[in-house]
């Protein structure tokens, strides 16, 4: 069943946040938690928590502290739209985010997306105002594991790396 969803999630960053990731718009699930990706099977904080060889947060007040300690901020793309459950496919009347918000107040030094469908919503309705090309890294959603490994993942999402250093 298709309905408007308005973002209810804060983002997530401080003025040591070196990378910005930014998914579509929080999941039912997400939004049902009070955090992001917030779905249990979504590997997003599996593939984080190897990146840095640490134990998985396991709420949202330590998930928060996990990101900021490690130079990450997070936000969304879309501020709101009409979506059909978690399906980004089904996404319309998308209205972005001011993503130039958190760039002039963070040292960001990469914009990454998680997904196709985040990236090229970006690309249509943020890059202009922000400037800034993003990197499109897979989605880490369960509706993704056909299509990439937890490992996969992890290798990709490595980049990350490099510019929080």
């Amino acid at each position: 069943m298709e309905g408007f969803v308005t973002h209810t999630l804060q983002p997530v960053y401080d003025k040591d946040s070196r990378v910005l990731i930014l998914g579509t718009i929080p999941s039912p699930k997400s939004r049902e938690y009070g955090f992001y990706y917030g779905h249990p099977q979504n590997r997003f904080w599996k593939v984080l928590a190897a990146l840095f060889q640490t134990d998985i947060p396991n709420d949202n007040e330590s998930k928060k502290k996990f990101v900021l300690l490690h130079h990450i901020a997070l936000w969304d793309v879309l501020a709101s739209c009409t979506i059909a459950g978690a399906s980004d496919s089904s996404i319309k009347n998308p209205v972005p985010n001011d993503i130039c918000r958190i760039l002039s107040e963070s040292d960001i030094r990469a914009v990454i997306t998680t997904g196709q469908k985040a990236f090229s919503l970006y690309k249509k309705y943020c890059e202009p105002s922000t400037g800034r090309t993003a990197i499109c890294l897979p989605s880490t959603s369960p509706a993704n594991c056909r299509n990439c490994s937890l490992e996969d993942l992890i290798r990709a999402y490595q980049v990350i790396l490099k510019f929080i250093s």
